[in-house]
């Protein structure tokens, strides 16, 4: 089940200069995100877990992108 809304996918989409965006591409660009940002989770996670914490930080989500 997808967690990001199409409509959003949409928006991203014509913020960066689209006059149309098609089905197709409102759910691929929602199927890389979500892929991206679970991984991110996944990672923060473990972060969060290492610091002795349960709580998931904006420190864990900032460091889960750059490793």
């Amino acid at each position: 089940m997808a967690i990001l809304a199409l409509a959003a996918m949409d928006k991203l989409i014509r913020k960066a200069g689209a006059k149309r965006v098609s089905e197709s591409a409102k759910k691929a660009l929602r199927e890389v995100l979500e892929e991206f940002a679970d991984k991110i989770a996944v990672k923060a996670v473990k972060l969060a877990q290492h610091g002795g914490r349960t709580t998931v930080k904006a420190v864990d989500i900032k460091l889960a992108t750059k490793t």
